[in-house]
């Protein structure tokens, strides 16, 4: 297992702790160290429930580490795309048991994809949430595909195109997160969600939650290869390289 994650278990219950550098940065490796993870718990038999949380103070994930963007061929953002998007997708649809997510602090882009790919979102009350990858030249080409769904075509799109920032209790309204709660009781209140669903009867759990993601599924593995597509095709462009560039040098980008 990663240096960089923990995956404890007590229990009927694992936790997927993430604690890479400062703001929890996708990288391929930490990528595939979580979805490890995942894959784990689905294997063992006696792990009932799962929660994904960040060992980091006031962040739960910044989203993608840039270097895997600055300066590479579409193949390769494509193969970590494919990890990101496909890969915890499948892995999610196949758990065959509950996952909670605890966001404690910020969530940014790929942060939010591993949020959401959650059955439950639990959030603090100091969490904040956003998709800023417009503003670097990007797009947040995922959640295209669910976030409509979830909040209504305006609304997604006026926080996927203005790549603003926005609280839990913004979030709750929208319906995006399951609850907010106090960020002192995150934990405890994530573990007892996660104990009253591990107490439920397995195999119907197993097969309720099979038969839940079919029925919410509504297309939604073909739109992650649409993603995949949108998200490569705008990445390897000079402006989203410009853009990128600039963020990582904490200067503006010049724009056309």
């Amino acid at each position: 297992m990663s240096t960089e994650l923990r995956y404890e278990v007590s229990g009927s219950i694992a936790e997927i702790i993430l604690e890479r550098g400062a703001v929890n940065a996708l990288s391929v490796e930490f990528l595939e160290a979580i979805l490890a993870a995942f894959r784990r718990a689905a294997a063992d038999d006696a792990v009932r429930a799962v929660i994904l949380r960040s060992a980091l103070d006031q962040r739960f994930s910044a989203g993608l580490d840039l270097d895997i963007l600055i300066g590479k061929s579409g193949m390769e953002v494509r193969r970590f795309l494919e990890r990101l998007y496909v890969g915890l997708a499948e892995v999610q649809h196949a758990m065959g048991k509950p996952t909670i997510a605890a966001v404690n602090g910020a969530a940014r882009g790929g942060g939010m994809t591993l949020a959401i790919s959650c059955d439950v979102l639990l959030a603090a009350d100091t969490a904040t949430f956003g998709y800023p990858e417009i503003e670097l030249g990007l797009l947040p080409a995922i959640h295209f595909a669910h976030l409509p769904r979830i909040i209504g075509r305006h609304r997604a799109f006026e926080l996927l195109f203005s790549g603003r920032s926005f609280a839990a209790e913004e979030a709750a309204r929208l319906g995006l997160v399951s609850r907010v709660v106090p960020k002192p009781s995150l934990l405890d209140e994530a573990r007892r969600l996660a104990a009253d669903f591990a107490a439920k009867p397995p195999l119907a759990m197993r097969l309720g939650r099979a038969a839940f993601m079919r029925a919410n599924d509504l297309d939604y593995r073909r739109s992650i290869a649409n993603a995949v597509e949108d998200f490569c095709n705008v990445a390897t462009t000079d402006e989203a390289q410009q853009g990128l560039r600039a963020f990582v040098g904490k200067r503006a980008a010049a724009r056309k």
